[in-house]
């Protein structure tokens, strides 16, 4: 039995993490930090390799357009704020380059449970802020081309007057997208110098993570996707996932994100999702 309070697992992920937490023998009585790394390592790979062919397939089915723009609604479904079909990432990518209302309204009823209301406002965000900043015109090939861009997309975001419901998972989603685009360079991310998109699940998977004494600090500000960005806290919450990632072998930072996203969330249907 273990001497931590946690929840009902709702997949194999968080399954075996409760066996590593009832195993012991970590910091404090708590799973022993090697364990639960190659655990979110394994699994992180196993989700990645879905996630590396669902991105592919969307730039392929989308050839000509904009590949941020398809990044972004890319994210969005990721997130949980949209289905992942093609029509949803061709109506999504359509209303980002030309402003179609047909096109919002069909993306509209790709929604889940929170309803199309965040969609509409993802994409009219997202629109805004693709007039307002200027990215490269192809996906960058090296880290630091992606860090940049971030940069510069984050700029407008951290404004009191940032477009609506563009909020910590908008503001860093779309750039994941992009690592996803190009599995080589991902691979090769092993430091906090892209930020990735800390709220719901990593949030949830950080804490936790705390509360067995796998990591010192909790995750900072607020699991809401939708929650003001504080470019402080995602900076931490990242600096905890590279934290994480110390003393492991072959394995990136979108690995053990993917990995806490497992241990993370509350969907049932994660418990198939590869």
């Amino acid at each position: 039995m273990s001497k931590f309070k946690l929840p009902q697992p709702v997949n194999e992920t968080q399954r075996q993490f409760i066996r590593l937490c009832e195993l012991g023998g970590g910091i404090g009585g708590g799973p022993p930090r090697t364990k639960v790394q190659e655990l979110l390592s394994t699994d992180g790979k196993a989700l990645n390799r879905l996630a590396f062919e669902e991105m592919q397939d969307a730039l392929n089915d989308n050839p000509g357009a904009n590949p941020w723009h398809v990044c972004f609604a890319m994210g969005l479904c990721w997130g949980r704020l949209a289905q992942l079909t093609k029509p949803f990432i061709a109506d999504a990518v359509d209303y980002l380059d030309t402003g179609s209302h047909t096109a919002l309204k069909r993306a509209e009823k790709c929604h889940y449970e929170r309803g199309p209301d965040p969609i509409n406002q993802s994409l009219h965000g997202g629109r805004i802020l693709f007039d307002r900043v200027i990215l490269p015109k192809t996906l960058p090939d090296t880290i630091r081309g992606i860090a940049r861009a971030q940069e510069r997309w984050l700029s407008p975001i951290l404004s009191p007057n940032r477009p609506p419901y563009i909020g910590s998972w908008n503001a860093t989603a779309m750039f994941m997208s992009a690592l996803f685009a190009q599995p080589s360079l991902a691979a090769t991310l092993v430091t906090r110098d892209v930020m990735l998109p800390p709220g719901g699940p990593i949030h949830k998977a950080l804490s936790l993570l705390h509360q067995v004494n796998v990591i010192a600090k909790p995750p900072e500000g607020s699991e809401l996707d939708d929650a003001p960005v504080e470019s402080g806290s995602i900076y931490a919450n990242t600096g905890l996932i590279e934290d994480v990632l110390i003393g492991t072998a072959d394995t990136s930072m979108l690995d053990i994100h993917s990995g806490l996203s497992m241990l993370g969330t509350r969907l049932p249907q994660s418990n198939n999702w590869f």
